[in-house]
């Protein structure tokens, strides 16, 4: 089919493929470049595909890398930046289901494109040539759908990842699977086991950072769920017959990852932060259903998850904090909220009012209008706390143990124990933070011993 429409190109871009152009190598830009264009979005990485052996593009160009010169790629460097340029090429036997042993370089494009994943993403463009797309890759982002270049099962044996990269692609581009390529997922599912577990982790975490983080629930409907996060399958599977829930127990926490913004931290904080409602579900006399403690065993499910999934620790550790914390009652007034934020840290406090204020927003609606209401509180009494630079902690704290050994106070434990009264005393009473009246508490302490 033949399209009219041109691709606005880098300078940079345009330059590589000019210089292969005008050296009698055809150069194209291919993959996600070409789709996001399409699609009116700019795209984050121009990749570009051309007939010229690895050694003819390495002779052109003044400064190369061989980043992936066995699969025929090499980085060009132009100016500060870097751009892959690929030769065309068929895949060889996939042996470990997420690469080819081998390739053959072929000087089809046609060829090369036929090999990628989805439609979508093979298609490939140049301003001499127009349009290169022999799938039907084109009408597929018109329609807005996710299918795989020929047949899914072949694709999906070849590389496993790709059936996470479809959800993925579902949930940031808002677009479909096509019915054909979704039953294979389901059929291939288990397939996903052969996959490292930063490859799966870095999906999931993509799905979840995406417009559509709902898309999730692909994971279920595939069955992928029980291989790529199984700690969540049975959020699924759990009701919540409670007045203050109108989901389940995934379908909540889905919705209270779209409900916060689109940070790593807080969006796979929302989707652990209930994983253990469904081992610690009780129903009463009355028919309703209760999850006590489930803060603790959902801390224990995720700090397994992520551990297998191998999160780095700083994250991990922000994470397991905020679900810990996340069904803390703060009441709409000052002493609350500096006690809440000595508890959880300063540094921490923004993030867990986020992530208490997205879950309340995904539970019954009919209660949304006067929880909104306390959270504007909530909001500004934290904006006034930091405003006033009241103390929360040790370090805001207006003496410190220099101080008390000063005055005669041992070294040793009973100085930590005397800060951290005075520090209560504090948070109760910011106007005490002054150092002679801290001070003085303290030699009135003394004297009453």
């Amino acid at each position: 089919m033949k399209y009219n429409f041109r691709i606005s190109i880098p300078r940079k871009v345009q330059n590589i493929m000019d210089k292969l152009y005008n050296s009698n190598y055809q150069a194209f830009i291919v993959g996600g470049c070409v789709r996001d264009s399409i699609l009116g979005k700019e795209p984050e990485d121009w990749d570009i595909a051309t007939n010229a052996l690895p050694g003819e593009v390495k002779e052109l160009f003044q400064k190369t890398a061989d980043t992936g010169i066995l699969h025929g790629t090499v980085t060009v460097f132009i100016e500060k930046s870097s751009f892959e340029v690929t030769t065309y090429r068929i895949d060889g036997e996939y042996t470990d289901l997420r690469k080819p042993k081998s390739v053959t370089f072929t000087s089809s494009i046609e060829e090369d494109l036929s090999r990628r994943d989805f439609t979508i993403n093979a298609i490939a463009y140049s301003h001499e040539t127009g349009i290169v797309d022999p799938f039907g890759g084109v009408s597929d982002i018109r329609e807005k759908i996710i299918r795989t270049v020929e047949d899914p099962d072949k694709r999906f044996n070849e590389d496993a990842l790709r059936m996470l990269r479809a959800i993925r692609f579902s949930a940031q581009l808002g677009f479909s699977i096509e019915e054909k390529t979704l039953k294979s997922i389901g059929k291939n599912s288990s397939l996903i086991d052969s996959i490292s577990s930063e490859r799966i982790r870095d999906e999931l975490t993509k799905i979840l950072l995406s417009d559509n983080p709902l898309c999730f629930s692909l994971l279920m409907d595939t069955n992928l769920i029980r291989y790529a996060l199984p700690e969540f399958e049975p959020c699924f599977l759990t009701g919540q017959d409670n007045p203050y829930h109108s989901y389940n127990v995934a379908e909540h926490s889905l919705r209270s990852v779209a409900n916060i913004e689109k940070d790593k931290v807080l969006r796979w904080t929302m989707l652990l932060h209930d994983i253990g409602k469904p081992g610690t579900k009780t129903t009463d006399s009355k028919g309703i259903d209760h999850f006590y403690n489930h803060q603790q065993l959902s801390v224990k499910l995720s700090r397994t998850a992520m551990m297998r999934l191998k999160f780095d620790k700083k994250s991990m550790d922000k994470i397991l904090l905020l679900i810990r914390c996340h069904d803390m009652h703060i009441k709409d007034e000052p002493k609350s909220v500096r006690k809440a934020m000595h508890r959880v840290g300063e540094d921490m406090f923004e993030c867990l009012l986020m992530v208490i204020e997205a879950d309340k927003k995904a539970q019954n609606p009919r209660l949304l209008e006067e929880r909104t209401k306390k959270f504007t509180r909530l909001w500004k009494i934290y904006k006034e706390i930091k405003e006033k630079d009241q103390c929360t902690n040790l370090k805001s704290l207006a003496v410190n143990g220099d101080d008390l050994i000063a005055i005669g106070i041992k070294p040793g434990k009973e100085i930590k124990e005397l800060l951290n009264s005075l520090l209560e005393k504090v948070i109760e009473e910011p106007k005490l933070n002054r150092k002679e009246i801290l001070l003085n508490l303290i030699r009135k302490h003394n004297r009453t011993e």
